[in-house]
C-alpha cells in the first residue's frame, strides 16, 4: 500500500513538471506554424503564452522576429534584448538586435563598465560564481587546518584567485542589478513627459526601441533617463529588460 502511494505521488510529481515543458513546446511549435505562414500577429500571441509558461532564449528571439514582421520594433528589440539578458551567447539575439538598430537608427543603451561585465554571463549565473568563490576562497584557507595539514604556498594562492573572483563577481551582480532598470520605449511617438500626469507638458517626443534608464516610479509613471532628456513616461509604454 504504502508503495503504491509513493508511485501515485511520483507519478503527481513527475506529471506537473511534464506538463508545462509540453504546453510549452506545443506553443513554440504553434508560433512557429504560424510564422511560417505569414500570420505574425497569431505568431507573436503563441510565443508570448509560451514564455508565459516557460521563458527561453529561443522563444523570446522567435516572439521578437513575429513582432517585427508585423511593424512593433519597440517590442521585438526588447523581446531580443530580454533573449540576450537570458542567453548572451544566442548569436540570433545580437545579430538581430544589430539589423534593427541600423535600419530603425536607434542606439543602444549606454552601458557602465561593470554593468557591460554584467552582459558576459546569463545574469543568474553571476549569483553561483560569487558563492562557489567565495567558498573556494574560504575552504583554501580553513580545510587545511581542520585536516591537521600544513598550509602550502598553493593554498594562499587559490585564496587570493577565490578571493579575486568573489569581488569581480560582486561588481558584475552590481551591475547586474543597475542594467535591470534600463528599458525599452514600446511605441514609436511616445511623449516624454514633463509632469507624471496625462495632461503634463511634452519634453519631447521617443522613437519605437529607444533605450532608457528608469530612476524611480510614481504611480503609473516611470521617471526615466533618455538621450534626449529626462522625463516622465506611462509604465506600459516602457518595458524592462528583466523579463522577470
Amino acid at each position: 500500500m504504502k508503495l503504491r502511494r509513493l508511485i501515485f505521488f511520483a507519478a503527481i510529481f513527475f506529471a506537473a513538471e511534464i506538463c508545462p515543458a509540453a504546453e510549452t513546446n506545443n506553443l513554440f511549435a504553434q508560433g512557429v506554424k504560424l510564422s511560417n505562414a505569414g500570420q505574425f500577429p497569431e505568431a507573436a500571441q503563441a510565443f508570448e503564452k509560451s514564455a508565459q509558461v516557460g521563458l527561453a532564449a529561443g522563444t523570446l528571439v522567435n516572439l521578437g522576429i513575429a513582432d517585427w514582421q508585423r511593424g512593433h520594433a519597440g517590442e521585438a528589440v526588447l523581446a531580443w534584448e530580454q533573449a540576450h539578458w537570458i542567453d548572451p551567447f544566442d548569436s540570433r539575439a545580437t545579430s538581430n538586435l544589430k539589423f534593427a538598430r541600423d535600419v530603425a537608427q536607434l542606439n543602444a543603451p549606454q552601458l557602465k563598465w561593470f554593468e557591460a561585465a554584467s552582459g558576459w554571463l546569463p545574469a543568474n549565473t553571476w549569483v553561483w560564481l560569487a558563492g562557489a568563490s567565495l567558498w573556494l576562497a574560504v575552504g583554501a584557507l580553513v580545510l587545511p587546518g581542520i585536516l591537521r595539514r600544513r598550509k602550502a604556498g598553493w593554498h594562499q594562492a587559490l585564496a587570493s584567485l577565490g578571493f579575486c573572483l568573489f569581488l569581480f563577481t560582486m561588481t558584475a551582480n552590481l551591475g547586474v542589478v543597475s542594467r535591470a532598470q534600463i528599458g525599452f520605449v514600446l511605441k514609436k511617438n511616445t511623449p516624454l513627459l514633463l509632469t507624471p500626469t496625462g495632461t503634463g507638458e511634452v519634453v519631447s517626443t521617443l522613437n519605437a526601441g529607444e533605450p532608457a534608464r528608469k530612476l524611480r516610479t510614481r504611480g503609473n509613471y516611470f521617471f526615466i533617463r533618455t538621450e534626449y532628456g529626462n522625463g516622465w513616461i506611462e509604465r506600459k509604454q516602457l518595458g524592462l529588460v528583466n523579463p522577470e
